[in-house]
């Protein structure tokens, strides 16, 4: 049988596919044939020439990114402890009303039904300074306070200011939800610092002053790519949807 047929199959599993022989054909051919086997030797270094290559040089960029950088911002904690001292007030609030301390609400403690809504209103405050607080040491969690808490402020202002014009409130109970509305605003400002605080750090192009993107030249210095009339950070991309 011709070499040419064996150098066939050989060229055919160099590739990874079915050849015109059987493979044990072909490995006894080999074993006796000195020829074929040069020329398989050197078709496989060939092959490997032409999909391995050596990487490109790209310029060291780690000096100049780390100059012209700027720092990460601060982080503020004049918010956090702000934040964490309005919810130990609200908390002892609520702990005042769970004593049975007057809090300003007119008639008598003896119904049974209005004692207990007073202690859902009290234990309900309790969440809510405790909320406060753990917000003021995990900042990411005002986020998902925020709605709840902002609901419950404006629900709770249209009612004082009901309770309050038909009289069945006084002014000293209602000066205690104060402490409760700064505790949102703090909550929101903590919010806003923390997303600012998380946000991803500039690009180059960001970090050099400018708003154009920035490309690597032949020579390997820096340049402005060209523009191309569209923002580009409107066509940025999460990395796991890039193509």
């Amino acid at each position: 049988m011709s070499c040419e047929i064996f150098r066939e199959a050989l060229s055919a599993r160099i590739d990874s596919e079915q050849g015109p022989l059987p493979d044990d054909q072909v490995d006894r051919h080999l074993a006796t044939c000195q020829a074929c086997r040069g020329w398989f030797d050197q078709s496989r270094l060939l092959r490997r020439s032409m999909l391995v290559r050596s990487a490109p040089e790209v310029p060291d960029l780690t000096a100049l990114i780390l100059e012209n950088s700027p720092p990460p911002p601060r982080e503020k904690w004049g918010l956090r402890v702000a934040l964490g001292v309005v919810g130990l007030v609200q908390c002892g609030l609520a702990f005042a009303q769970l004593l049975g301390v007057e809090t300003g609400t007119h008639g008598g403690h003896g119904d049974a039904a209005a004692g207990h809504l007073l202690n859902e209103g009290a234990a309900w405050n309790l969440a809510i300074g405790i909320g406060l607080l753990w917000a003021a040491v995990r900042t990411k969690a005002a986020a998902g306070q925020l709605p709840m808490i902002t609901g419950f402020v404006l629900v709770l202002s249209a009612v004082s200011a009901s309770d309050l014009l038909g009289g069945r409130v006084t002014t000293a109970r209602l000066v205690t939800h104060v402490f409760l509305v700064i505790g949102l605003a703090l909550l929101f400002a903590v919010y806003r610092q923390d997303r600012k605080h998380s946000r991803p750090g500039p690009l180059v192009g960001d970090a050099l002053g400018t708003d154009e993107q920035i490309e690597l030249t032949v020579d390997g210095s820096l340049a402005l790519a060209p523009e191309d009339g569209h923002d580009r950070r409107a066509r940025r991309r999460p990395t796991g949807h890039a193509a």
